[in-house]
């Protein structure tokens, strides 16, 4: 995928001020399927801070990898508020890093519901504050016309997650 200058400004901007602070971050991604980690790559610079990324599409490996609890997952489904924020626990958990972003949702397609959507993406970006992992979410829903633009819309905000979890942390 070519990334767009908007992103790939972003995923500088990311690597910059992680790499200037001594930063480093790590990915859980769902929907978007290893983009943000993607385009945070295509900056020189990004072996400095990046140190893991995990793609977990199916559920199984949100809990054997991610410790995303099956009760969660079976209660909340995976595209929720909840399992977003237990990915970025638990890739923060899994890796050394300092702050994370997870990403889970519908990038259809199929696969919406009147509840959830198409276009329905759940965010969580999670920080180490003083030996305990503090998480943020946000629910987007995305108006795009296809699961293209879903995606890319997608990693643009976790980007910005990122970005703002750098500036605060």
């Amino acid at each position: 995928m070519t990334f767009s200058p908007e992103i790939l400004d972003l995923a500088k901007e990311v690597v910059s001020l992680c790499n200037q602070k001594k930063i480093m971050l790590s990915a859980a991604e769902s929907c978007t399927g290893g983009l943000v980690t993607g385009a945070i790559t295509e900056i020189s610079g990004a072996s400095e801070c990046l140190q893991v990324s995990f793609v977990t599409y199916s559920n199984y490996m949100k809990t054997r990898v991610l410790g995303v609890a099956k009760e969660t997952l079976d209660d909340k489904g995976a595209v929720s508020e909840e399992t977003a924020r237990e990915m970025a626990s638990g890739v923060l958990k899994a890796a050394t890093s300092d702050i994370a972003v997870a990403i889970t949702g519908i990038a259809g397609p199929k696969g919406g519901s009147p509840e959830k959507p198409v276009g329905t993406v759940h965010f969580s970006s999670a920080r180490r504050v003083e030996g305990r992992i503090e998480t943020h979410h946000e629910r987007h829903y995305i108006k795009k016309t296809d699961r293209t633009g879903i995606r890319v819309e997608a990693v643009k905000i976790a980007l910005l997650l990122l970005l703002q979890e750098a500036k605060n942390y």
